[in-house]
């Protein structure tokens, strides 16, 4: 199906059935394919194309969106006739911040040829590098590839279309109980080295024999790719996002030095616009150390005399960062371990819940391998640990130690959402709790 195509009927119908209305549409089509595996044999291969249409409609003071994924003609002339039924009757918008004004493309969106048009055998080659480089354990995760393609039309003259791929393999290896983990995204299947990943998965795995247990404490740490991305997933929701700030639920404060020196934090969008018809660029939203911007949609940008940066998302949660990542150091992991007299080795956090968005307080676990480091070398594993933990403050000024050399993509939630991490070195991380309570 050809979006642009769909995107400039649906919006020709909504102008000729809304005379006066401001109005915009967004045509998405998106191919996503899946491969599984599990006891280190792959046992689903699935995939599917949705293509979707939202329409909004701004008219007399209100404002309604509505959407489709019914294609044919009959399915966008309900679109519009719902749409035009609904606008006359909704609440009052006093903040509709109008129609994003005509502008060109800033970034191309990247397209992998080979990766839009990746067969099962693709992905299933993947997989079997993976469970072959982990020598016997039993493994298991997916490997994923995916095309989109996307319109944007406005009743002020933007147009806008363009296209992206994206990859992820994400696995583990189990040992006795014991799993080690391995994770990438990137735009290009081709990228992804399951031979690399298995390996590193296998061998996380199998240092984990005989963990310790730890009291809590106040720790030095270095967390590896997998775990800084959460720490990158929970600055993306809760940190950048003006509407937080503006509603004071956030940290942020644009031109103070909230973190070590050591921190540039940026958004490098896969999509080259969002869903207001806004062009993305790069944003930088912390330089050395110091916040230097906000991610903004059309509404939080009118309310501060700002402009789009081209985050526009939900209109209940606000502006959205879907491709977060730290800038990279110059230390290695192996580095960083070595200047450490006491401390930890962390791989991974998961089931981390935020206690206080204000200040960024997260609890969390660890999983997928902790491992005690004296005299600057790793001695012995540990078993699972609960930390509760200030985000902004583990960063803050004089906290950082030292950011890893290589900056990892990791596989987000968010289709074409990826978090691009390195290892960080940590003056403290605040264990709380351990295996036994």
């Amino acid at each position: 199906m050809n979006v642009s195509t769909t995107a400039e009927q649906v919006l020709d119908l909504a102008v000729r059935a809304l005379p006066g209305a401001e109005v915009d549409v967004t045509a998405d089509a998106v191919h996503r394919a899946l491969t599984r595996f599990a006891n280190s044999r792959i046992h689903q291969n699935v995939a599917e194309d949705t293509v979707s249409v939202r329409l909004r409609a701004h008219l007399d003071g209100r404002t309604v969106t509505t959407t489709t994924t019914l294609t044919s003609p009959e399915g966008l002339t309900s679109l519009v006739s719902r749409t035009a039924a609904a606008v006359r009757s909704a609440p009052r918008d006093p903040g509709w911040p109008g129609l994003a004004p005509a502008a060109p493309l800033a970034l191309p969106g990247v397209v992998d040829e080979a990766t839009r048009d990746a067969s099962p055998d693709d992905r299933a080659a993947r997989v079997r590098d993976f469970v072959d480089a982990a020598g016997g354990l039993e493994t298991a995760g997916y490997c994923q590839t995916g095309h989109w393609s996307g319109a944007y039309r406005n009743s002020t003259g933007q147009a806008l279309a363009a296209q992206a791929t994206t990859a992820e393999l994400d696995g583990i290896a189990r040992d006795a109980g014991a799993d080690g983990v391995a994770r990438r995204s990137s735009v290009r299947l081709s990228d992804l080295d399951g031979t690399a990943l298995g390996a590193r998965a296998a061998g996380k795995a199998r240092s984990q024999a005989d963990p310790v247990e730890l009291p809590p404490d106040r720790y030095e740490v270095v967390l590896e790719p997998e775990a800084v991305a959460d720490l990158l997933t929970n600055f993306a929701l809760f940190g950048f996002n003006a509407k937080a700030v503006q509603e004071r639920r956030s940290f942020a404060e644009v031109g103070a030095a909230q973190f070590d020196e050591a921190i540039s934090l940026y958004d490098e969008p896969r999509e080259p616009f969002d869903g207001e018809g806004t062009p993305r660029t790069r944003l930088a939203l912390v330089e050395k150390g110091v916040t230097a911007a906000l991610a903004h949609d059309r509404r939080t940008a009118a309310v501060a005399g700002s402009v789009s940066t081209g985050h526009g998302g939900s209109a209940a949660w606000g502006p959205i960062l879907n491709n977060l990542g730290f800038a990279p150091g110059v230390s290695s992991t192996e580095e960083m371990i070595s200047r450490i007299e006491r401390g930890l080795l962390i791989t991974d956090l998961w089931y981390t819940r935020v206690l206080d968005p204000r200040t960024l307080a997260l609890t969390g676990l660890t999983r997928n391998g902790v491992w005690l480091i004296e005299g600057g070398e790793v001695t012995r594993p540990v078993r699972n640990m609960r930390f509760t933990q200030l985000y902004p403050q583990a960063l803050g000024p004089g906290a950082v130690l030292g950011v890893g050399a290589e900056a990892v993509p990791q596989p987000s939630r968010v289709f074409l959402g990826a978090w691009t991490a390195p290892a960080l070195h940590l003056a403290s991380w605040n264990i709380t709790g351990n295996a036994s309570g």
